[in-house]
């Protein structure tokens, strides 16, 4: 990786889904920057009209090692959720004001050039068991439908509640190394 970084991550909110406009999110998984070989386990907070907060959970994770991870609004306190590793919380309660409710569930990778405007970063992440909750606290149940967003470089190989994301002529490669 040259610029920016890479990022597979589950979550909620995002740019504009805050109160009035305002950028509100909270999110967790995998990120990587230029000069380290190996990733970051964070999540990242975005309260409306402040900056985004990384908070770091484990450095130097190797590539492949699994985690389930999770992004959870609390039972019965509306607007505040939880970051969960591996079946235990790993954040402190956090508001998000005005998302009771009202936002879809995201589970996605991401590659940023820095504003650099040179090409993106290889990646390529997998997810599985992909699911989501009904209802504040739990209530899972299996990821269908869902919408894909598309790039030139990108490729989305999906099979049932999993799916690959891949960026980069090398993580095409290798995705088309593991078509059956």
């Amino acid at each position: 990786m040259l610029h920016g970084h890479v990022a597979g991550w589950v979550g909620v909110g995002g740019p504009g889904e805050g109160p009035h406009g305002t950028n509100e999110w909270l999110q967790v998984g995998l990120s990587a920057f230029p000069g380290l070989t190996d990733s970051d386990l964070y999540y990242e907070v975005a309260l409306p009209s402040r900056l985004p907060t990384y908070h770091r959970i484990a450095s130097d994770v190797p590539d492949g090692r699994p985690f389930k991870v999770s992004v959870l609004e609390m039972h019965h306190r509306p607007d505040w959720w939880r970051v969960w590793l591996n079946h235990r919380p790993v954040s402190q309660p956090v508001r998000l004001p005005g998302s009771q409710g009202g936002w879809a569930p995201i589970a996605t990778a991401e590659s940023w050039d820095g504003g650099s405007g040179a090409a993106c970063n290889t990646f390529l992440y997998r997810f599985r068991g992909v699911r989501i909750a009904n209802a504040p606290g739990g209530g899972w149940y299996p990821l269908s439908g869902g919408y894909p967003i598309r790039s030139p470089g990108t490729r989305v190989r999906r099979s049932g509640a999993a799916f690959l994301a891949a960026e980069g002529q090398a993580a095409l490669a290798l995705l088309r190394s593991l078509t059956p």
